[in-house]
């Protein structure tokens, strides 16, 4: 019998649902057997809002283990992964992508423009708590942490204080879930975060045999989209808890298969909004993404990020680039 290969984990429910899928692709496709290693990350030890915690806070002990050779390969949610490549390590694959969108779970069954003026939504990311502000419905948003289930009991449980939560679509649909949404949320009113819904499969890169056993779960589409977005982030030099958004869609163009990039970055207020966008092919995904995040700093995003210039308070705007 082959000595099962050591995948590390986050402990969360969702965290162990998307591993155990990913480590059944591979044992289907094949034929290696993989054992779950639970590994604790410091944001699973703080209950400080994510925004607060720093870049990396999900991922470091992962990929600390990684290193140590305590455990062969990791499953991070994309999303979380710092821009910066880490020394040592290789993302071998990304899996088919679940829906990107965000998920609105509210009381009665209502939609996000049913909620009444001073209604109460919880959600964990300042992209979204932004987002919510820049629609402008006079809503009460409030910061809130803990596991997929801890938060859906904010609004469906017996001791529910909430109205409403806006969750990652992707992971109600890994947890089976999907029966609580009361809306999928349009990307024109909730743009997601860059690399929201997929995974990163990571390696040590100096583990040849196992890059190329990891690559048959390799999706290309979704890398690109993947690439693309994360592109924007780091061109913006933005962590993965700031307010910005991207979204990158496969369609086909005039000339062959085209990716559609859309970005924003919010003040966590809401009353700045850039939106912009870019098209390109999927081997262009890196320029596609650092591309359009230049168009979004010659705006001014990087006074939303806390940097340099000053764009005027009150200020929205959208375009789209080519």
């Amino acid at each position: 019998m082959k000595v099962p290969l050591r995948l590390g984990t986050r402990g969360s429910a969702l965290a162990m649902a998307q591993s155990g899928q990913v480590a059944e692709a591979l044992t289907a496709a094949t034929g290696t057997p993989v054992e779950l290693v639970e590994v604790v990350t410091t944001g699973d030890r703080s209950t400080a809002p994510v925004h607060q915690l720093g870049v990396g806070v999900f991922v470091s002990a992962l990929r600390d283990a990684l290193a140590a050779g305590a455990i062969d390969f990791a499953v991070h949610s994309y999303k979380d992964l710092p821009t910066a490549a880490a020394p040592g390590l290789y993302v071998a694959a990304v899996p088919p992508r679940q829906d990107p969108r965000d998920a609105l779970v509210a009381t009665g069954g209502r939609t996000l423009a049913e909620l009444p003026p001073g209604a109460r939504v919880g959600t964990g990311a300042l992209r979204r708590i932004a987002q919510l502000h820049a629609l402008g419905l006079q809503l009460e948003v409030q910061p809130i942490r803990g596991n997929v289930g801890t938060r859906l009991a904010r609004v469906l449980g017996p001791e529910a204080d909430l109205d409403a939560v806006v969750l990652a679509r992707a992971g109600l649909a890994r947890l089976d879930r999907t029966d609580t949404i009361t809306e999928t949320l349009d990307p024109m009113l909730m743009l997601p975060a860059p690399a929201q819904g997929a995974l990163a499969v990571e390696c040590r890169s100096d583990d040849s045999a196992l890059v190329e056993l990891l690559a048959v779960l390799d999706h290309a589409p979704s890398r690109a989209t993947v690439v693309a977005e994360r592109a924007l982030l780091a061109t913006l030099e933005a962590g993965c808890s700031a307010p910005v958004a991207a979204y990158a869609e496969l369609a086909e163009g005039d000339v062959g298969e085209e990716i559609y990039l859309r970005g924003a970055v919010i003040s966590p207020d809401g009353t700045r909004d850039l939106r912009l966008s870019r098209t390109g092919t999927p081997a262009d995904a890196v320029e596609i993404g650092k591309a359009l995040a230049t168009d979004l700093l010659d705006l001014g995003a990087d006074s939303i990020l806390g940097q340099q210039r000053n764009l005027g308070p009150g200020t929205q705007q959208f375009g789209s680039t080519v």
